[in-house]
């Protein structure tokens, strides 16, 4: 029996599937290097530069944890993003030092059978923020916009329904008071292989895997042309994506907290720490040009 999750399906593919240039890219880099060919820096954030910013803006993230709490404001924040494009990762930074009583994350399993007879959006209406509450989305409703689609889960007609309702749901929340933050974290595909490769072999994240994900390796383009079709329906400027490329982690992370907070009144900010994003990092869908990588 294979050690490795899925019986090596991951390994398999890299070996025989992924195309040539992608696996000459991993076999070629070191493991500092950018694989994307298109990321604007070619090494990762160093390490001290990263861990002195992130300190400083963990420290913003309580500032602004107290101010929800003591004014009452109700903020969700949505990671959505390619397969192995960080988001976890990025929703622990923001969480660490955070009261998670009232700092909570949505991570949802599949649809019940119950759940597949209601309202799609039913099933996170009730996980929404409270007063007072920071709610963080590990994948929210939009894997009615991607995943979904990509993978015969859901009707045309569904789909179709998804992105009619999306628009008025969301400003539902906004007139409601919640203040609604939606984030897409993107990652060449190189890179994206790359670190499954590493979580296939890493007994300590073999739990990240899906069957979902191993699936995924061979719908690249799928994908795209699913990510573009909904930031054509789902990107207003009521409600805009902001656009992570997490290539390097540490930047996306820096860069992800810096436009939460930028976007957040809080008391007590302090500017040399929430400065703005990059714009080679962070943006809106047109940073990523027309190939969505």
């Amino acid at each position: 029996m294979s050690e490795k999750p899925f019986n090596g399906a991951i390994t398999a593919f890299y070996e025989s599937e992924a195309p040539s240039e992608i696996r000459l890219a991993i076999s070629e880099s070191g493991s500092k290097d950018i694989l994307n060919p298109a990321y604007p820096y070619r090494k990762r954030m160093k390490r001290r530069d990263y861990e002195a910013q992130m300190q400083a803006l963990q420290i913003e993230m309580v500032k602004m944890q107290a101010w929800a709490a003591e004014t009452g404001q109700r903020i969700a924040i949505i990671f959505e993003g390619r397969d192995a494009a960080g988001k976890g990762g990025t929703i622990k930074r923001f969480r660490e030092n955070l009261n998670p009583r009232i700092a909570k994350v949505v991570a949802l399993a599949k649809p019940t059978e119950e759940e597949r007879g209601q309202w799609y959006f039913q099933r996170y209406i009730r996980h929404l923020p409270n007063r007072g509450e920071v709610a963080f989305f590990d994948r929210s409703w939009y894997n009615r916009g991607v995943i979904e689609p990509v993978f015969g889960f859901c009707t045309p007609e569904q789909k179709e329904l998804f992105f009619a309702q999306t628009p008025d749901f969301e400003q539902m929340l906004r007139d409601d008071g919640i203040i609604l933050i939606k984030l897409w974290l993107t990652v060449g595909r190189a890179e994206q292989l790359r670190r499954f490769l590493a979580r296939e072999s890493d007994p300590l994240k073999q739990w990240k895997l899906s069957g979902i994900d191993v699936k995924g390796l061979g719908k690249w383009h799928e994908y795209t042309a699913a990510i573009g079709e909904m930031f054509t329906r789902t990107h207003s400027e009521s409600s805009p994506w902001n656009v992570i490329r997490s290539d390097d982690k540490r930047r996306a992370r820096i860069n992800a907290m810096r436009l939460v907070l930028s976007q957040l009144d809080y008391d007590g900010k302090n500017p040399n720490a929430v400065q703005p994003p990059d714009p080679l990092v962070c943006g809106n869908p047109s940073l990523l040009g027309p190939s969505l990588d």
